[in-house]
């Protein structure tokens, strides 16, 4: 049994009985968004205190909630759900004996760091983040809550992942865009792997390399047709824009080398599913 709330998720305490599946209240409908509260309640007979996890419809259609980008309106929520809900996991993590804590974060938190000067960013682990709204601010403190906590703990910092049309879909797997499915494999890999801490981006597979960056910036089409000339002219054929300047690649190198990350469901993929009538 899991308890998931803010985007983090902690495996069952040692020894415990899972208890009855969480009820969901009934939504309006299949294109109903939800979110999801939290609640402690008092202690029980046990000495276990519940944790309750609540769907409840959004007021607002909101796919991803990276769209609170543009709402400062909601700040105080971002904040209490970001960061205080996160605090009272941790808290109730070290409580109840928890073994393990991933945290879903986004490498949103790079925020001004991604913006490239004379050639694309390089962005892996040792780029300093330097948060640039609410989002991005609550992500990292949130990450700095789980990395002080006494359970043994690990983030991932999540590529573009959502749904987009295929042609721009293709073109941010090329440097900052992640499969759905290599990013459940990542989470599965970095709970299994109990000894591993830290954070990591979580993105890829991309053909480029950090000597790259400087003509990537300048005419990234050239260096796509020297890295992976049979995606170059895969767009060509199929009349897709090939970028002429990309302004970041995500490195995850480190997620790679720690827990054994292997994203396989890159553009080359998307490319075959795409041939061979499969919805990406």
């Amino acid at each position: 049994m899991t308890a998931e709330c803010s985007h983090s998720r902690f495996t069952s305490p040692k020894n415990s009985t899972p208890g009855p599946p969480l009820k969901r209240p009934p939504t309006g409908g299949p294109s109903t968004p939800r979110s999801c509260t939290y609640s402690r309640s008092p202690s029980t007979p046990s000495g276990r205190r519940r944790i309750t996890l609540t769907a409840i419809p959004l007021p607002l259609p909101w796919l991803h909630r990276a769209r609170i980008h543009t709402r400062p309106e909601d700040r105080g929520t971002l904040q209490g759900n970001e960061v205080g809900v996160t605090a009272e996991l941790l808290d109730d993590a070290a409580r109840f004996d928890v073994r393990r804590v991933l945290y879903i974060s986004s490498t949103s938190v790079y925020g001004h760091a991604l913006v490239p000067t004379d050639r694309a960013v390089w962005v892996d682990e040792r780029l300093m983040p330097l948060p640039r709204d609410i989002y991005d601010e609550t992500k990292l403190a949130a990450e700095d809550l789980v990395a002080a906590c006494g359970v043994s703990s690990v983030t991932l910092r999540i590529a573009r992942c959502f749904p987009e049309p295929l042609p721009v879909r293709a073109r941010h797997l090329l440097h900052r865009a992640v499969d759905v499915a290599d990013v459940a494999a990542a989470g599965v890999l970095a709970v299994t792997h109990s000894s591993v801490t830290g954070r990591f981006n979580i993105s890829g597979p991309h053909p480029f390399r950090r000597e790259d960056c400087l003509a990537l910036h300048h005419d990234a089409g050239a260096v796509l047709a020297g890295r992976a000339p049979d995606v170059f002219e895969a767009f060509r054929d199929r009349g897709w824009r090939v970028p002429d300047r990309l302004d970041r690649v995500y490195d995850p190198t480190a997620a790679e080398n720690a827990f054994g990350y292997r994203p396989v469901r890159g553009v080359r993929q998307l490319l075959r599913d795409a041939a061979d009538g499969q919805s990406p």
